[in-house]
């Protein structure tokens, strides 16, 4: 039960430092950078959200 315990914090842990690299990326692209991408920072934001926690 332990092991489950913190097996699942890990987990947590880990998604979270993924989220937190993805949203800093797209924080540090420019606006320029976006149009380029033709991309809207609030859907990226939203997408990667959905991709890591579902």
């Amino acid at each position: 039960m332990f092991d489950n315990l913190v097996s699942r914090a890990r987990a947590s842990i880990a998604k979270r430092r993924q989220y937190n690299r993805l949203v800093a990326e797209i924080e540090n692209l420019s606006g320029r950078d976006l149009a380029d991408l033709r991309a809207d920072r609030s859907e990226m934001l939203y997408q990667i959200h959905r991709q890591i926690y579902g």
